[in-house]
């Protein structure tokens, strides 16, 4: 990636399944283009778009053209009271406890423990579930059609995962209108003129971005903090830095190479570039976070860097509101597991660990780890 930001900050690319995009891969860029409203996930001829891949949550247009600038607004301003400081501040003692809870397993069964299975999977989705009011014991059910619909290369099976999850999501407002709770579904059901489909997506793409972003960021801030370098060790010694510790090590985690997928709905022109309306734009915030011209020594994980705000949770009218939810996660986990397992280890070398980049949690099979000189 580094080769391909010195070449320029825009970059002419073939998607895997053969169509012409636009991949930004420059700090500045990516920003700018984040917040700009010409760009969008809706397509005028959806059926021509050119796609980033085969999958219907990711890989082609999705909503209305004409309908999408205004629906955007309104779901913003939906969910937003969800995810406000009071709303969190209610949550956390509920996450401290759910935390502590699998924490409190793991230390009882003994090493060696395979910590995906045992906490970066089950933590995030608890917590969905909780503020969404989605049955826990759902979770291996609604995992395997989100990981359809969003990462299934076969466009017929993908579609249908698609399908099975908005179904499910009706199921669940029904159920909610007749037994309504203290949660997002439950509320979203007393807006008057939002019907049960658009509660039901609404309600997925919440499941969707709620799990998969942390259970990524729990294994793999594990694994960096524990391969080498004394980084488990610092946060023990000054837990104090655990939330800059998180946010930095988010940034150094997004390589880069994969981008978000983005529509221009009207010509644009950027660094030289001149982006035609209908085009497919992938912003890649994982090489933005990486360019040295904004972050010096980027390949160098920083507890106190300073400087710009790395884009992991977006920018602008397109950040990320769950972005304060995933970071008391982070912060729960990282704040109780290291003083309580002070010297976990991995239990197989980094090189060992299987990853697969097209499943769900980035297909991570197992995370082994041991303590307490096992």
């Amino acid at each position: 990636m580094q080769a391909l930001r010195t070449a320029g900050p825009i970059h002419r690319v073939r998607t895997p399944v053969g169509d012409d995009a636009w991949l930004v891969t420059g700090y500045a860029q990516v920003r700018e283009l984040m917040d700009d409203d010409r760009l969008g996930r809706s397509h005028r001829s959806p059926e021509t778009a050119p796609r980033s891949r085969a999958s219907v949550l990711f890989g082609g247009p999705i909503g209305d053209f004409d309908a999408e600038p205004a629906g955007h607004t309104r779901m913003r301003a939906l969910l937003q009271p969800h995810f406000s400081p009071r709303r969190l501040r209610a949550l956390e003692p509920k996450v401290e406890a759910l935390t502590r809870g699998l924490l409190d397993q793991l230390a009882d069964d003994g090493p060696p423990a395979d910590l995906h299975a045992r906490l970066a999977g089950p933590l995030p989705a608890l917590v969905i579930c909780e503020l969404l009011g989605v049955p826990y014991d759902d979770r291996d059910t609604f995992r395997v059609w989100v990981d359809s619909a969003a990462f299934n290369t076969d466009p017929v099976e993908s579609g249908q995962g698609m399908i099975a999850l908005v179904d499910y999501g009706v199921s669940l407002v029904a159920e909610k209108r007749r037994r309504p709770g203290d949660d997002v579904i439950s509320h979203l059901c007393d807006v008057d003129d939002l019907a049960d489909v658009e509660i039901a997506v609404l309600a997925v793409a919440l499941l969707f971005a709620g799990y998969e972003t942390t259970v990524i960021q729990i294994w793999l801030q594990t694994v960096q903090l524990l391969s080498g370098s004394r980084k488990w060790q610092t946060l023990l010694d000054d837990p104090s830095l655990i939330p800059k510790a998180t946010e930095e090590l988010i940034r150094a985690s997004m390589i880069g190479g994969v981008g978000i997928p983005r529509y221009a709905r009207d010509t644009i022109n950027i660094a030289d570039i001149t982006i035609a309306e209908g085009d497919l734009v992938l912003l890649d915030p994982g090489s933005a976070n990486n360019d040295p011209a904004f972050f010096k020594d980027p390949d160098v994980v920083d507890f106190n860097r300073t400087g710009p705000q790395p884009l992991s949770f977006g920018y602008g009218g397109r950040y990320c509101l769950g972005a304060p939810l995933a970071r008391m996660e982070l912060n729960s986990v990282f704040s109780q597991m290291i003083p309580r397992f002070p010297d976990m280890q991995l239990a197989v070398d980094v090189t060992d660990l299987s990853i697969n980049t097209e499943a769900l949690g980035s297909g991570l099979v197992a995370l082994p780890v041991t303590w307490g000189g096992r």
